[in-house]
């Protein structure tokens, strides 16, 4: 993996980072927004301690562990990524509440026009401010974006401590499994 200086992370700060996307996946992936690592080198979840990639192959979603580099293989398997937030930041704290309520705002007309099973949010918090949900839990929700079904994963950042990658894998398989049977 690339070692990037801090003023190269640095200079990655507000740069959008293109989505995984395509019409009709099975699962359309959500963070909150690029962290100054996946700015810098245009791969999503790219930080070394993130584990949304392991995650993703412990619970079944791909059959080999990926890379960060390799996101472009997301689609054979019926899966994309996307942001709630489209901007680089340091950290999720560096979002406004204005910010995240426009990002669901937009992410709403993208998941209306691409239409995916499921949108799955990564990111409890990130979900009920952007949907104005606060009582949201981690699970499938009531709300229905067009066609698509919505569920919020826990946030695979390291930083997220109460969730291992282990029980984070049995939830993402839950997913896995609600997208196959829809």
């Amino acid at each position: 993996m690339t070692r990037f200086t801090q003023q190269e992370l640095e200079a990655a700060r507000d740069r959008l980072v293109p989505d995984v996307a395509a019409a009709g996946l099975r699962v359309l992936f959500c963070g909150i927004n690029p962290g100054l690592m996946t700015a810098a080198t245009g791969h999503h979840f790219a930080r070394p301690g993130n584990r949304f990639w392991p995650v993703l192959h412990l619970s079944g979603f791909t059959p080999r562990l990926l890379k960060p580099s390799e996101q472009g293989e997301l689609p054979s398997y019926g899966l994309g990524i996307t942001n709630v937030v489209a901007r680089a930041t340091a950290r999720a704290d560096e979002l406004s509440a204005e910010e995240y309520r426009e990002g669901g705002r937009l992410l709403t007309a993208k998941v209306e026009r691409l239409r995916p099973r499921w949108l799955a949010v990564v990111g409890v918090t990130a979900y009920r401010t952007a949907f104005g949900e606060r009582k949201a839990v981690i699970g499938p929700q009531e709300r229905l974006i067009g066609v698509s079904r919505v569920w919020v994963l826990p946030n695979p950042s390291g930083l997220n401590a109460h969730w291992t990658a282990a029980t984070m894998a049995e939830e993402f398989a839950r997913l896995r499994t609600a997208a196959a049977e829809t």
